[in-house]
């Protein structure tokens, strides 16, 4: 895998062992896209995974980017895709609904890419935005199969986009302020 664009742009990364389904090269860079400038912006990344998202999030300037898995297993590897990072960054390895549970801190923006068969994903929708752990006009991002699909809003925040990347969906919500 590698970085699509930014500071680390082209620079290569790990895939850890295990269940993983990295995001295609041409989703992030659309994804980072419609983001535009993340300078100044707080970032977090619930189902790391590899950790590629953040490092992307990082390339463009977000500072600090948390990054949240629960597999011990990928641990040594999102370590060691994150060492070329000169941006805070941080991992946090523990479940994302207790991580969720736990948080103090309102991110600007959150991105979500849990497992494709996980049930009960608005669930963590909803506890996002239970919580207030995004900012504020921030913005929320889920990647989904294009089986399932998801309300206009969920309290306080409102749906602002939809893309389609072959089988997969971007979800974009915003919270209103």
């Amino acid at each position: 895998m590698r970085i699509t664009g930014g500071k680390y742009g082209s620079r290569q990364i790990q895939c850890p062992k295990g269940i993983i389904r990295p995001a295609m090269d041409r989703m992030r860079e659309s994804m980072f896209s419609i983001l535009g400038d993340l300078h100044g912006l707080t970032f977090l990344d619930l189902f790391a995974g590899s950790g590629c998202i953040g490092i992307e999030a990082a390339s463009r300037g977000a500072s600090p980017v948390h990054l949240v898995e629960k597999d011990f297993i990928k641990k040594k590897v999102i370590l060691d895709n994150i060492s070329i990072v000169e941006e805070e960054i941080r991992l946090f390895l523990m479940p994302a609904e207790k991580f969720i549970k736990k948080c103090e801190t309102a991110y600007d923006v959150i991105h979500l890419d849990p497992p494709f068969p996980l049930e009960g994903k608005e669930t963590f929708l909803k506890l996002c935005e239970e919580r207030g752990i995004l900012k504020p006009e921030g913005t929320l991002m889920m990647h989904y199969p294009g089986e399932e699909s998801y309300p206009e809003r969920i309290g306080s925040f409102r749906k602002v986009d939809l893309r389609t990347y072959g089988r997969s969906h971007l979800i974009f919500y915003t919270r209103d302020a």
